[in-house]
């Protein structure tokens, strides 16, 4: 069965478009994309979503700060200098003193000879979460090789600079030494070329599964025909959010490009005109296929942007995300541009949960202990001055 939503957009466009019955070659004739614009429109249920991940997002970066240096210990003083890179608004020691099931405090010599000063190292806890992980990540290796070898099938050359995607590790839930411990395990899909003197390294893919060359639009029409015995034509579920209005230009340019032919994008279409409405199909394919692939659904802009060339996404690709706003909108909470898929999402719920998501509602679960802990005992605290001042009183 279609989804309502779909068929709500249907009915929405051809009741406000006059269509001609005399040329059938209305739907091809398609205006251009640099004319058509659509104003920003505030969703305070998916702002809410990115604003209510900040602390937990700022927990993360200081983890990987200390996880990244050397023995996984830095001296305080040192990451107190990093606090405006790392957005602390509060001092190391106070961050550290609120989030106290991360870090172990202790005193050590930065160099022999030198008076001892404070440093901080992975506390029991934060290495319990991380074995955690770790056991997560095996479970799921399956899924993660999946998305690896997507990830790469729909780059243009089948090749995508390694540095790149350690980058966006995170958004897709890859481990962090995903490229040291899980590439090497399957020499069957992935080649690393280049490093070793010859500048930057890049992933290549070995072999094309079949199985893998499916998006998810292609995926739920062939559940939607096997449910309903007739064919489902792949497309978007476009899904206009509350309020918004299309004007009549845009109204019809929509109507004709939904009609166009899903391109999926592990297709080639290297002989595809950039500037043409089958491109932008092609795009919108691809932005709705890496946000379905991504652990939240959403992602920052900037890190989309560095997949351009890869990806052959234009300049202003952004334009995309508000062009299509029955499918996308960007967040703009927290100083950065995210794009989120909207039909991820009822409201501020993500509905379709990535199997790695455990591993941030585990971190969430000790950040949160912590903050129980930091709470109880600022309040004994603030228990012991009150009956100080009255014994003092007396």
């Amino acid at each position: 069965m279609l989804s309502k939503s779909r068929t709500t957009l249907s009915s929405y466009l051809h009741s406000h478009v006059r269509v001609s019955h005399t040329n059938p070659e209305l739907h091809l004739h398609i205006k251009p994309i640099s004319s058509l614009k659509v104003a920003w429109r505030k969703d305070p249920k998916l702002d809410q979503v990115i604003e209510h991940d900040k602390p937990y997002k700022l927990c993360a970066r200081v983890v990987k700060e200390v996880l990244n240096e050397p023995g996984q210990k830095i001296p305080l003083r040192y990451l107190e200098k990093r606090r405006e890179r790392l957005r602390l608004r509060t001092k190391a020691t106070t961050f550290i003193a609120q989030n106290p099931g991360l870090f172990e405090v202790y005193y050590d010599r930065i160099k022999p000879k030198t008076e001892k000063v404070q440093f901080i190292r992975v506390g029991d806890k934060l290495r319990e979460f991380l074995d955690e992980e770790k056991r997560i990540c095996v479970e799921n290796e399956g899924l993660i090789v999946a998305k690896l070898c997507k990830l790469l099938m729909i780059a243009k050359n089948k090749v995508v600079s390694a540095e790149k995607l350690v980058d966006v590790k995170r958004e897709f839930g890859f481990p962090n030494d995903f490229m040291v411990t899980l590439v090497p395990k399957y020499p069957e899909y992935f080649r690393v070329v280049g490093g070793s003197g010859q500048g930057k390294s890049f992933l290549e893919l070995v072999d094309w599964n079949p199985e893998f060359a499916k998006s998810v639009i292609e995926r739920r029409a062939e559940e939607e025909s096997s449910l309903t015995g007739i064919r489902v034509r792949p497309n978007f579920d476009y899904k206009l959010p509350q309020g918004c209005v299309l004007k009549k230009e845009m109204r019809e340019w929509v109507r004709d490009w939904m009609e166009l032919e899903y391109i999926s994008p592990y297709e080639d279409v290297s002989k595809l005109d950039q500037a043409s409405p089958e491109m932008e199909k092609r795009t919108v394919g691809v932005f709705h296929e890496l946000l379905s692939l991504s652990l939240l659904k959403r992602m920052p802009v900037p890190i989309l942007g560095k997949f351009c060339d890869e990806y052959r996404f234009s300049n202003a690709f952004p334009n995309v995300f508000t062009r299509h706003s029955g499918l996308f909108y960007v967040s703009q909470k927290g100083g950065i541009k995210t794009a989120v898929l909207r039909e991820a999402y009822k409201d501020d719920q993500l509905i379709d949960r990535d199997p790695l998501l455990q591993i941030k509602d585990k971190f969430v679960e000790l950040l949160e202990e912590g903050w129980r802990e930091s709470a109880e005992q600022l309040r004994l605290q603030r228990e012991e001055v009150k009956e100080m001042a009255v014994r003092n009183g007396e």
